[in-house]
């Protein structure tokens, strides 16, 4: 895991000498996430987002409905195949178009428990095919394959002696750094970095409503342009348990 994590970062600071064009945007992510344990070895997953931009919330930018199977190696480790649709609304490149994409994903992941604090990694692969663009206004026939790999660490505080426990506040601290695998990402391998900090209201140990701020810095395919967005980011979180074979 030492030598993966001190990869991601070798791949960060790659590109960090190089010339850059830095586009500013605002943003607001809006997410619901559920894990939930069905049995002693499976589980379902779901996240749903929406995404605005331009000043916030003056435009759509994105809509994601992401689903998976999980199973669960032991109670700290899972692995989940899944699909999602996401819907990429008229933006640069086409402006008076949505462009669909759906991706196939695989995934770790691993909890961790340090006394109250909690740690959470995941690594995913995806396969992403999103339909081509012949202009503003069309889309072509076809899809542009490529692969990613993303690598996440979660870090969750609580800021109440009782823990992760009924009407507890806890603090947040996130980053997500994505990696392009396929071969037609000439100039863009490093695709982007997510960073959040935040809290986290806890309704209970398995409910929980996250609101912070999160920036997102992402080469575009040109290699030498960039975005640079600021995003308020509100996620509910959910992992049940129907799990009645514990021992």
């Amino acid at each position: 895991m030492k030598k993966l994590i001190l990869f991601f970062f070798i791949s960060i600071n790659a590109f960090a000498q190089t010339t850059r064009q830095t586009t500013d945007e605002e943003q607001v992510w809006t997410a619901y996430f559920n894990q939930t344990r069905l049995s002693n070895k499976w589980g379902i997953w779901g996240d749903f987002h929406f995404r605005s931009t331009h000043d916030f919330v003056g435009e759509a930018s994105k809509g994601i409905i992401r689903l998976g199977a999980m199973y669960y190696i032991n109670d700290d480790l899972k692995f989940t195949n899944g699909y999602a649709f996401i819907n990429h609304f008229p933006e640069e490149g086409h402006a008076n178009v949505s462009q669909p994409e759906h991706r196939i994903w695989h995934q770790l992941q691993l909890h961790h428990k340090y006394g109250k604090v909690r740690t959470m990694q995941w690594i995913r692969l995806e396969e992403r095919f999103r339909r081509k663009i012949k202009n503003d206004n069309e889309l072509a026939d076809g899809f542009r394959f490529d692969e990613r790999i993303r690598y996440n660490f979660f870090l969750n505080v609580p800021l109440s002696k009782k823990g992760i426990a009924p009407n507890t506040i806890s603090a947040l601290l996130n980053n997500e750094v994505m990696i392009n695998l396929s071969h037609n990402n000439v100039y863009n391998v490093f695709d982007q970095n997510r960073f959040f900090v935040g809290l986290a209201y806890n309704f209970d140990s398995h409910s929980s409503l996250q609101l912070g701020y999160m920036n997102i810095y992402q080469q575009l395919s040109a290699g030498d342009k960039f975005k640079n967005i600021n995003a308020i980011r509100l996620f509910f979180m959910q992992n049940l348990d129907f799990n009645h074979k514990k021992k």
